[in-house]
Parts: structure tokens; C-alpha cells; sequence
């Protein structure tokens, strides 16, 4: 047992609501934001006094059967889950992370000129940007970190909206690579880096959250173009582990798709037919 796990354990647990956990709470104030050790045991079938053992880091391997069941009283979801058996030593090393742009990859960058598209890896490391993610924003260019830029530079947040959520999702996609590569240096390179130098980093990191949705939206003031409501969605690349191709897009006929056209025609990127 380790004292990650048991640091997991008490996070998640402070992190969900009696409610939220199909419990009705009893009358009168709680000295506890989430649920209370028992109450968590008693959800997950266990006793009480082995929760308390492992979330004091005193017992040192829980059962996969145990952990399954700690998952579905602390309603994890599938990556979560896996977070969890990871963090007990109950997964297989897994291949290492690619660090190199995939050459299919750069061939299909020059075809999508006209898209803001960007290639990065599981540490956030921009690989590679069309012209228009780069005119989006300007740490979507090669040799950047996105990382970096959320927490050590204000861009992020001058430019997004909704930024301190967008800025979780980057940290749970790093966390989700520190389960597949435990061992990689530069995933513990950036995270000891970034506990060491952000406090806003250390509060997100100790959440615990793993699964960053693959679709989702971004809004932005550009300075350009002004606002824009782009949707993002996030694919891997399984043969080439850790490579993420990041793709936005505007709704088509919307102030945002127009918004975009004329940042295309700012940087001197053809505008693409357009549906009627």
C-alpha cells in the first residue's frame, strides 16, 4: 500500500457528497465535506477498520476485488478505476510513450492547413500546429508545453474563458500518463517541476481526477477576432502511444465559424468551402 493510494482514497472520498453516493445524510452538522470512513466501507462491503488501514497506508496490496468494490462505492469511472488498480500495483507495465511527431502525422498537418489542429504528447509537449491553431493561440506552436503555459505564464487565462477548466483537463491528462508511464522522466520531470513552482498545479494534481474528456468546448476572447465557441475533440494515435491530434472546429453558420474564417484570412490560409 502505498502512501499515493492512500492519499487517492482520501480524496475521492472527501470529494463525494452523501447524496451523491445514494446516501441519505442524518440531520446536524458533519465534520467531514465528503463521506465518512464507515460510510464509505459500509458502501464498498468492508469493514470498517480494514478502510481505515488502508486509507492509513497500513496495509500494503487490497485485493483487485477490494479496489473494484472501493470503485463503485466512490463511483469511478473505467480510467479512474484503473487509476486505482494502478496505484496498488495491480497493472502491467505498459509500452513507453512516443516523444517524436509521427511522420503520417506531419503529412496530414500540411493537408489541414485550413484547421486549427495540433499534435501533442501525453506531457503536453506541442509536436506540431497548423497556422490557424497557432493564430489561436500562441503556445499551440512546436516546442511548447501546455502544461507550462496554464500555470506559469497568464496567456491561458487572459485568453480563455473558461479556463480553470480547461486547465483541469490538461492536468488529468498528465496524471492519466503517470499511470501508464510511472517511470517516464519527463512525466515526473514536469510534475515535480510544476508542484515545485504552482501552487494552483499542486491543488488540481491532489484531486486525483484521470479521465479528461475526448470532445468538449472552449470559449475565447481573441484578440483578433474577438469571441469564439470552437468544439475540441481529442484523438489518440494507438499506434504511437501518447500522441494526442487535437482537433477544433466551429459550429457551422455561427458567429464563431465566421470569427474563424477571418483569422484563416489573417494568416493567409485559404478559407474552406463553407455548407450552404
Amino acid at each position: 500500500m502505498t502512501p499515493s493510494l492512500a492519499a487517492f482514497l482520501r480524496a475521492r472520498r472527501d470529494a463525494l457528497t452523501p447524496r451523491a453516493a445514494g446516501l441519505t445524510p442524518a440531520p446536524g452538522p458533519r465534520r467531514v465535506p465528503g463521506l465518512r470512513r464507515e460510510e464509505l466501507a459500509d458502501l464498498a462491503g468492508i469493514s470498517h477498520d480494514y478502510y481505515t488501514r488502508l486509507e492509513q497506508g497500513r496495509d500494503r496490496r487490497p485485493s483487485p476485488e477490494i479496489l473494484d468494490a472501493l470503485a463503485r462505492a466512490l463511483r469511478l469511472d473505467a480510467p479512474t478505476t484503473r487509476h486505482l488498480h494502478h496505484l496498488a500495483g495491480h497493472l502491467p507495465r505498459p509500452e513507453p510513450a512516443c516523444t517524436e511527431l509521427p511522420a503520417g502525422l506531419a503529412e496530414l498537418l500540411t493537408v489541414w492547413r485550413d484547421i486549427p489542429a495540433v499534435v501533442q504528447t501525453a506531457t503536453l509537449d506541442v509536436l506540431a500546429a497548423t497556422p490557424p491553431a497557432t493564430a489561436l493561440a500562441p503556445f499551440y506552436r512546436p516546442g511548447a508545453n501546455l502544461l507550462r503555459a496554464a500555470f506559469l505564464t497568464p496567456e491561458v487565462h487572459r485568453l480563455y474563458a473558461d479556463a480553470p477548466t480547461l486547465v483541469a483537463r490538461a492536468v488529468a491528462t498528465l496524471r492519466a500518463q503517470a499511470d501508464h508511464t510511472p517511470d517516464d522522466p519527463r512525466v515526473l520531470a514536469l510534475r515535480d517541476e510544476l508542484l515545485s513552482r504552482s501552487a494552483g498545479f499542486r491543488a488540481m494534481w491532489q484531486r486525483y481526477e484521470v479521465n479528461p474528456p475526448p470532445v468538449g468546448e472552449l470559449t475565447l476572447t481573441h484578440p483578433v477576432v474577438g469571441p469564439l465557441t470552437l468544439t475540441y475533440q481529442r484523438f489518440a494515435v494507438p499506434a504511437h502511444p501518447g500522441i494526442l491530434l487535437v482537433v477544433h472546429s466551429a459550429e457551422p453558420g455561427s458567429p464563431s465559424e465566421r470569427a474563424l474564417d477571418r483569422l484563416l484570412a489573417d494568416t493567409g490560409t485559404p478559407t474552406p468551402p463553407r455548407r450552404a
